[in-house]
This record gives C-alpha cells, sequence and structure tokens, in this order.
C-alpha cells in the first residue's frame, strides 16, 4: 500500500550484515577515531576515513549463512553482486536499485562479456527482488516455491488498485526495479558499520535493507 509510509520489501537484521575484510591492519587507536564517527551519515563517513588511509574493503561472506546459501540458490554470483551494491550504496549517493544497477552495468566488476548487450546485473538483481516479493526469507532456508500464486496488488495515494501478475513478470519485475531503495537501519540494533578484529585481520559489516520508494 501506498496510503501510509513505503513499506520495506527487504528487512533489516543481522542476517542482512554484509562482511567485509579491510585490506590494511589499522592501529588500535586509528580504529577508535573512526568508530566515533558518529555524524547524521556516520556510515559513509567512516567509509571515507578508511579510503583517506587507503584502504579498501573485500566482500568476505554473509553474517548469515542461510542468507547466503538462499541467495547462491537464485543465482550462484548474487552475494559476491549485492555486496558491490550495498558497499556503493554506503559509499555514495546513489541509493535507488535501478541507480545501483545502472552503476554496475557500466562498471562491470565481474567482467561478464556484455560484448552483445547482455545486461547481467539487471536480470539477476530482478529474479532477487521477484523472489523476495513472493516469499523468499533471509532466515529461513529458500525452496524456490512462490507463496504468491496470482501477484502482488499496489494500492496508490489516490486509492486505485494496480495489479501485477506474474503472467506478465517482465512488467511485474521492472516494477520492482524501479521502485525500490536501500535504506540505513538501526546500525546499533543490527550491528553493523563499527571496524573490529577478527582472527584472521579486521572487518566490517555493512547492512541491507529495500524499501519501496513510495
Amino acid at each position: 500500500s501506498q496510503l501510509g509510509k513505503p513499506s520495506t520489501l527487504l528487512n533489516a537484521g543481522k542476517t542482512t550484515n554484509f562482511i567485509y575484510e579491510i585490506s590494511l591492519e589499522l592501529q588500535p587507536g586509528e580504529i577508535e577515531i573512526i568508530n566515533k564517527i558518529d555524524t547524521r551519515s556516520k556510515i559513509m563517513d567512516r567509509l571515507n576515513a578508511l579510503a583517506d588511509k587507503s584502504a579498501t574493503l573485500n566482500f568476505k561472506s554473509l553474517q548469515s549463512k542461510m542468507f547466503q546459501n538462499n541467495l547462491v540458490l537464485i543465482d550462484s554470483l548474487l552475494p559476491e553482486i549485492l555486496s558491490k551494491i550495498v558497499q556503493k550504496y554506503y559509499s555514495s549517493e546513489l541509493k535507488t536499485l535501478k541507480e545501483l544497477v545502472g552503476w554496475l552495468e557500466k562498471l562491470n566488476p565481474l567482467q561478464f562479456d556484455s560484448s552483445d548487450g547482455h545486461e547481467f546485473y539487471t536480470v539477476k538483481i530482478k529474479r532477487f527482488l521477484t523472489d523476495i516479493a513472493l516469499g523468499m526469507m533471509p532466515a529461513k532456508c529458500w525452496t524456490g516455491l512462490y507463496e504468491a500464486s496470482g501477484g502482488y496488488l499496489i494500492v496508490k495515494e489516490d486509492g486505485d488498485i494496480v495489479c501485477y501478475h506474474l503472467y506478465d513478470r517482465n512488467l511485474f519485475e521492472d516494477y520492482l526495479l524501479n521502485n525500490t531503495q536501500l535504506e540505513t537501519a538501526s546500525s546499533r540494533r543490527h550491528q553493523f558499520g563499527s571496524i573490529y578484529a577478527d582472527d584472521n585481520g579486521q572487518e566490517i559489516r555493512l547492512n541491507l535493507q529495500i524499501r519501496f520508494i513510495k
């Protein structure tokens, strides 16, 4: 429904945290200074502070093995693709899925052969959004069986109802891609955005939450 606050498509939780390894070892004092950044855009500012030290983030895994396996079931490269989207969201002004996927298509970090015009990232993210919309949850084993057999009913601000039926899958997927964005959930509640030490080095978690634009 668009009558109230835009609904979430994917709710945040510790299960939707992406773990990144930090490429260089920071001193304890440096970690403390960065973690104490508490501005309105503190996650972005912390990542900028790391960039100023020439540190890069390398995706390691999702915090939840269940969610990671759910993503791999949809597409084996989805964890890596989404990690790029999440990192870009927290380090730039891009926030809509359409903007972020467009950026990925141009950058092509996974070096897909796009010489024939294949939109690899767009198609994979559309499938991801569709599976979320029709039943996939991060903390539950995803079998690929849709809970909704018909489609989606959208109640617009003026009270009109729009139906997106699964028989017109392309229209449904386009709707999801064009009308969703990433947003920042509570970093304290979901325990992300701070640098911490791991047995193999230093890491930071970034969280994925997706909400409808309107």
